[in-house]
């Protein structure tokens, strides 16, 4: 069973689920010897990584999970008021960042997580408190001659 930060009761504890969490998804591997042919008579072998379980991009959803919570709003709460916020919120950064990076790889995924947590892809325009009206003035000018009723009215 996963160790949850639900029930951690101090920050280097805290620190170190959260890191945990940084090193499982890099997934595990082991080395195995291939061999390589090189002549005829000649074989030699090269290092080669077999992973066990392989990597795993750096998720919110992830976090939440292998930390013991049961939603990402229980996660969210926790950020807001949970005794080791920071460390929380330093965690959500470090997958933030990882997105961001994504951006030069692969930009339509990280854009839509990225978007997801907050992210928007223009600043909000400023407010102008001295424009407090808010009253649209529309004009109707009538040019030419008005529209005829039916075809006996048009002259030829």
């Amino acid at each position: 069973m996963t160790p949850s930060l639900l029930y951690c009761d101090n920050a280097v504890r805290a620190g170190q689920l959260i890191d945990n969490y940084f090193t499982y998804i890099e997934g595990e591997y082991h080395i195995e010897q291939k061999p390589v042919k090189v002549t005829k008579d000649h074989v030699e072998t090269v290092d080669q990584k077999v992973w066990d379980r392989p990597p795993e991009p750096a998720t919110i959803s992830g976090l939440a999970f292998y930390l013991g919570f049961n939603s990402r709003d229980e996660l969210e709460a926790y950020r807001r008021a949970g005794p080791f916020a920071k460390a929380l919120n330093r965690a959500v950064l470090r997958i933030e960042a990882s997105y961001e990076a994504a951006l030069h790889q692969n930009a339509t995924g990280a854009m839509f997580a990225l978007k997801s947590i907050g992210w928007n892809e223009k600043p909000p325009e400023p407010v102008n408190s001295n424009d407090n009206n808010n009253t649209l003035k529309v004009e109707i000018i009538n040019t030419g001659p008005p529209p005829a009723g039916n075809e006996k009215d048009v002259p030829l």
